[in-house]
């Protein structure tokens, strides 16, 4: 589609507008000829259109002609403005907003050059392509210094590579009130990798606890260390004995290591499930 401003149709509105939005953001402007403020609106819309010269496509659907994409989504009141991305309607407005409302709707639906440099990162990362992938993500957050998503990509790609430190620096700057499954997930990894710096390997611990089952300060060492390296289940087996046997300091140091370990291990519900389980009766 090479028009920034076009006219649909019922029969079109699956082309013009819903595959469209796959690859750019289509604006539908949802009126009807009797619509006084549709007449203020749709000037606005066809300027703004011209004027950011295809970051979006601007789609006009008379209601009264093509009444079934309105009923379809909900078109209740007109002008109804509604923008499409990827197939879904990611935001809409009703009524005749002024143009600078309009100019704050639009532009919240164009990418900027960080989210561009973002979105290639993650096509660069999906073809393999490690080093590019992450001078990208470092471009975007030069661009955008307070862009979490960014920093996070950064920092689980710097995460997988096995630099821990680096990740740890790429997530520095995010606000503590930041939130989310990932990020969360990141956090409790690089907290633990923190934590088991100096601490002796895991076959040394494995074979302090073999000489001495009683020695819970090398299985606390031990839980952490397996977290760290992803072995999840032996990490929970380890912190578990240890909240069983011990009832001061070490008791509560391996239920804090426990419920970080649940969080980096939620792509297992089950695994996590259970240990709660066991957890919860050992704390009884």
């Amino acid at each position: 589609m090479t028009a920034v401003s076009i006219d649909t149709t019922a029969d079109m509105f699956e082309r013009d507008v819903i595959e469209a939005s796959r690859t750019q953001p289509v604006v539908v402007d949802f009126w009807a000829p009797w619509c006084g403020p549709c007449r203020v609106l749709k000037p606005i819309l066809e300027k703004l259109a011209k004027e950011y010269a295809g970051k979006f496509v601007l789609v006009k659907l008379n209601t009264d002609e093509h009444p079934e994409p309105a009923a379809r989504y909900g078109v209740r009141g007109i002008p109804n403005v509604k923008a499409f991305v990827d197939g879904e309607v990611a935001n809409e407005f009703v009524g005749a907003l002024p143009e600078s409302g309009v100019r704050a709707f639009l532009d919240s639906l164009v990418p900027s050059k960080a989210e561009k440099l973002r979105r290639a990162a993650a096509q660069a990362l999906a073809e393999g392509d490690f080093e590019d992938a992450e001078a990208k993500l470092r471009d975007a957050i030069s661009l955008e210094p307070a862009s979490a998503a960014a920093r996070l990509e950064l920092a689980e790609l710097l995460a997988a590579r096995g630099d821990m430190a680096g990740a740890e620096e790429a997530i520095a700057k995010v606000p503590e009130y930041e939130s989310s499954d990932r990020l969360d997930a990141l956090r409790a990894r690089v907290a633990g990798w923190r934590t088991v710096q100096g601490l002796p390997s895991a076959d040394a611990l494995a074979d302090r606890i073999a000489a001495d089952p009683a020695d819970l300060g090398a299985r606390l060492a031990l839980g952490e260390r397996l977290a760290v390296e992803a072995r999840y289940e032996s990490a929970m087996k380890e912190l578990l004995e240890v909240v069983r046997r011990d009832r001061g300091a070490l008791r509560e140091q391996a239920r804090q290591t426990l419920l970080r370990v649940f969080s980096l291990a939620s792509g297992d519900p089950d695994l996590v499930r259970e240990y709660r389980r066991q957890l919860a009766s050992a704390l009884n």
